[in-house]
């Protein structure tokens, strides 16, 4: 037989093969009991016509495979194209065909969870499998292997799995063009957990580089839970802005149920953890054969898994926890025991509410109120995670007032009103930090890198001053530092390409690649070795050696701290502290919180509000119920003290700007001295003189007009910002890394370190870029100045209703319980908090 000529190798598959290898999958999914939903055949045929796209599908119907299907039916197709072109006959190199190319990428996917990338490896690796493929799958994220780092450093892997991080830190080597260059489809799954943070900016502008490596692969976005898709697909392809938005099919039967306090008992109005629960989530979860039992924060899930382990009626090996700060190595295992049954119970946080696939998962439990409609129905999809399949989450109220919020969500899933996720814009020290990249990856000219930077959506607005302070920075550090050599860390050559000529400063950049930050992180690990996880510095440096603590699961005893590790060994018995982490204080959601008012004002059909109607009934007769069309404002006289409630329901960020806002605008009118406190509801303010409002004071207090500027009066703008800058410096490169081997830096030497940068540049470059960007973030991030002008929008078109007390209504009980939290005292706050509520029913109710 003559052998086919070079070229009729490298040509295309035909629709036959198209065909054949169409058929293969759809017999593989057959032999599953799968049958492909219209959605996944949809992208498939989009992908092979070579289009790019945004799939919004609920989660647990198949999105991955979607996402899948069209690259490996091209490759498979394309494998049988060039077995029939080779034929029998003689060697590639004698027949004069073409040698087989170097190693390089065929699909990229990126995940934003190490656990994610895991399951999903093993996913794609089923899917490679059954379309007889000899490619090799591999996770390259901080938690991979060291082989499959290997082979993702070297390009060796037909599919990478990864997170913008490591994407990042891989596109950092001179031979990163080589490796993508090939590729030939790129998929970024759980888009909307990356769209509104610095991660997802540092994806962005790492797809830039992707795509001008790969121009011809398309480019696939998967989300399950998003209010805002066309401005998601926009944000993920700006230069496609005619790609298509697929919309999966049926919505899957989400079922919201809530475990009820019993009838007639006693009910915490606010705080706590919801243990009075402990015995009915116990059923619950001996109801089913595998629970995943959600806690909004860490330090919840290390106090639950301690409840429940003290009443397990199993082996307590059929119980686990899972948060982001143990060891990779424990929730590995954790990961293991769920996929294979193994375990009744595991007690996580959001590490765990991620597309990740436990089909043994039967229910759900929400410990709390899960603040925000896209989290609930996130984490509701765990259960029974396959096509078709209902799913069901039991939500166990903290306190009274969540009952609402749980009703709220349900009116807010059936009505399909999921929370938007706003895209970051201009973050310069994540573009700092790409650019150090870029010049590690061989060099870059600043005309090509400006124009590919230009195509994300992140920095479509840049302007040449902007981007020359960038280069500038990274050159010398700007005008303030550049008299200090570590800050010298690119250098333009003879040719005019930014290189990074230091070995040194290229290993302690790449060691930092990357956008999160945290307080310092101290190791906990067993005297004889194994790793627990990690906690916060803060925590540690409150223990004395022998003082006991719980973390992990175990409890524990400090035995001594040393070089940023804590050694420890096991401990008896109950009690200790559990540790507390950055960031524990959850907000209720914009959108969620006035859910919650519409409910309260309208609907009391639910099993919730009928639940709540002693505690309803007693508002009204205090004081009167919130509606969306009227501001309840409450002027309470009790404890010697006068309060101003008001009751907007925009939740706790926005209503902590509020506060102090007017706070500022009431020390224009007269001389005095405010406290406050706010909660998800509303917030309150208290004047040391007693002094009240008139209501037009009050509108004047309210006003929208010079909001920005009153906002920076109202707090320590020049403080804030400096605490802002710490995680900006880290981003940007101007916080040296701790070097492997070597003590890890405290919170107390990222402080001075950063306080210090702050401040020269404060002094000497007072327009810094980074400085620009630190005080912008204050505004938007921790005043959240565009959602306190909406919410001030908004009271304009509403009545005013002021209520005068002479004792705490329901609704203000709360905010008096978080005013006294610091307060010094020989009780606890709980034990405070319960006694006046006791003591405001035996006033109110007969």
């Amino acid at each position: 037989m003559t052998a086919p000529p070079p070229e009729a190798l490298q040509t295309g598959p035909t629709k036959r093969h198209l065909k054949t290898a169409r058929d293969r999958l759809d017999a593989w999914f057959a032999s599953r009991g799968w049958t492909p939903a219209q959605f996944q055949k949809t992208v498939w045929r989009r992908f092979l016509r070579g289009e790019s796209g945004l799939l919004h599908t609920p989660t647990g119907s198949g999105k991955t495979l979607a996402a899948a299907g069209g690259v490996l039916v091209q490759a498979a197709a394309l494998m049988h194209a060039q077995q029939e072109a080779r034929g029998p006959g003689p060697s590639r190199a004698r027949r004069g065909v073409p040698p087989v190319p170097a190693p390089h990428f065929k699909l990229l996917w990126v995940t934003p969870l190490r656990a994610l990338a895991t399951d999903t490896g093993a996913a794609l690796q089923a899917a490679v499998d059954a379309m007889a493929l000899p490619w090799t799958v591999g996770v390259r994220t901080g938690d991979g292997s060291g082989r499959d780092k290997r082979l993702a450093r070297n390009g060796r892997l037909d599919v990478l799995v990864t997170t913008p991080e490591s994407l990042s830190l891989l596109l950092s080597y001179p031979d990163a063009a080589r490796h993508f260059a090939r590729l030939r489809s790129i998929v970024v799954d759980e888009w909307h957990e990356l769209l509104g943070n610095k991660r997802g900016v540092l994806l962005e502008l790492a797809l830039a580089r992707v795509r001008a490596l790969a121009p011809a692969a398309p480019l696939w976005g998967l989300s399950a839970t998003l209010g805002n898709l066309e401005e998601a697909r926009q944000v993920l392809l700006p230069q496609d802005p005619e790609a298509e938005v697929v919309r999966g099919g049926r919505t899957r039967d989400i079922r919201i149920r809530t475990l009820l306090p019993p009838e007639g008992k006693r009910f915490a109005w606010a705080g706590h953890l919801g243990l009075a629960q402990l015995q009915g989530v116990v059923a619950q979860v001996f109801r089913a054969r595998t629970t995943l039992v959600f806690a909004n924060t860490r330090a919840q899930v290390e106090l639950w898994h301690q409840a429940l382990h003290a009443v397990w009626p199993e082996d307590v090996s059929s119980l686990a926890l899972h948060h982001g700060s143990l060891d990779p190595a424990l929730r590995r295992s954790v990961e293991d025991g769920l996929r294979g049954g193994a375990l009744r119970c595991v007690v996580a946080t959001s590490s765990l509410d991620l597309g990740v696939d436990f089909p043994t998962v039967d229910q759900v439990v929400q410990i709390g109120s899960p603040k925000g409609v896209a989290r609930l129905l996130q984490r509701a999809g765990r259960a029974r995670h396959q096509p078709g399949r209902a799913g069901t989450v039991y939500c166990v109220p903290t306190h009274a007032l969540e009952l609402a919020e749980f009703a709220a969500a349900r009116n807010a899933v059936a009505a399909g009103r999921v929370e938007a996720r706003r895209p970051l814009a201009s973050s310069v020290d994540v573009l700092a930090q790409h650019c150090v990249s870029m010049a590690l990856a061989g060099g870059f000219d600043a005309d090509d890198l400006f124009r590919e930077v230009k195509r994300t959506h992140a920095f479509a607005s840049l302007t040449q001053a902007t981007w020359q302070s960038v280069l500038d920075f990274i050159v010398r550090g700007g005008s303030a530092l550049e008299l200090y050599p570590e800050y010298r860390r690119v250098v333009r050559d003879a040719e005019g390409r930014y290189t990074v000529p230091d070995r040194r400063t290229a290993f302690r950049h790449r060691l930092s690649i990357g956008t999160i930050t945290s307080d310092g992180a101290v190791l906990v690990r067993f005297l004889r070795g194994a790793r627990l996880g990690a906690i916060e510095e803060s925590f540690v440096a409150g223990l004395k050696p022998g003082d006991a603590f719980q973390f992990a699961g175990r409890q524990l005893r400090l035995v001594r701290l040393e070089n940023m590790t804590a050694y420890v060994r096991a401990a008896r018995g109950q009690g200790g502290a559990v540790p507390r982490w950055a960031g524990g204080r959850m907000p209720l959601s914009n959108g969620l919180a006035h859910e919650v008012e519409r409910v309260l004002a309208h609907d009391r059909s639910s099993p919730e509000l009928k639940w709540m109607e002693r505690l309803l009934a007693l508002q009204e007769s205090i004081s009167t119920t919130p509606s969306p069309d009227v501001l309840l404002v409450e002027a309470v006289t009790a404890r010697k003290r006068h309060f101003l409630m008001l009751y907007p329901f925009a939740g706790r960020h926005v209503h902590s700007g509020l506060a102090s806002l007017m706070a500022l605008r009431w020390s224009r009118l007269r001389a005095d001295t405010f406290s406050f406190a706010v909660n998800d509801y509303g917030l309150s303010i208290s004047p040391a003189s007693g002094v009240g409002l008139e209501d037009g004071e009050l509108v004047a207090l309210l006003s929208p007009e010079r909001l920005v500027e009153d906002v920076e009066e109202s707090v320590n703008m020049i403080e804030l910002a400096r605490r802002q800058f710490r995680e900006i410096a880290r981003v940007a490169g101007l916080l040296s890394p701790s070097l492997p081997g070597r003590e890890l830096k405290s919170t107390r030497q990222l402080q001075a370190s950063s306080g210090l940068l702050f401040d020269v540049m404060q002094r000497y470059d007072p327009d810094h870029m980074l400085l620009q960007l630190a005080r912008r973030e204050v505004l938007d991030r921790e005043l959240g100045i565009d959602a306190l002008a909406r919410t001030l929008d908004e009271l304009r078109g509403r009545s005013l209703r002021i209520q005068a007390l002479r004792g705490f209504s329901p609704l203000s009980f709360p905010l008096w319980a978080e005013s006294v939290r610091g307060r010094l005292s020989n009780e606890d706050w709980a034990t405070r908090v319960r006694r006046a509520a006791e003591q405001l029913e035996r006033r109110h109710v007969r």
